[in-house]
């Protein structure tokens, strides 16, 4: 999956897989983890999020989606 940049200092990278609805967040220190079932909407409102999208991560997609630590 291909991840973009989003210039933050705690998070490096977000990538997308429309087909699965499966989002990669990459963070600071190279941890990354993998969100499942997250509608396109809400992966477009996080990379849209300035100038916190750590605040968007944590109060809309966090404790709302699966995830798991792939690295």
């Amino acid at each position: 999956m291909e991840r973009q940049s989003l210039g933050n200092p705690e998070i490096i990278s977000v990538g997308y897989d429309k087909s699965s609805q499966v989002m990669e967040v990459e963070f600071h220190g190279r941890r990354i983890y993998r969100y499942s079932d997250v509608p396109e909407i809400v992966y477009e409102r996080l990379v849209d999020h300035e100038p916190d999208p750590v605040k968007y991560l944590n109060e809309n997609i966090r404790d709302v989606y699966a995830y798991s630590r792939i690295k």
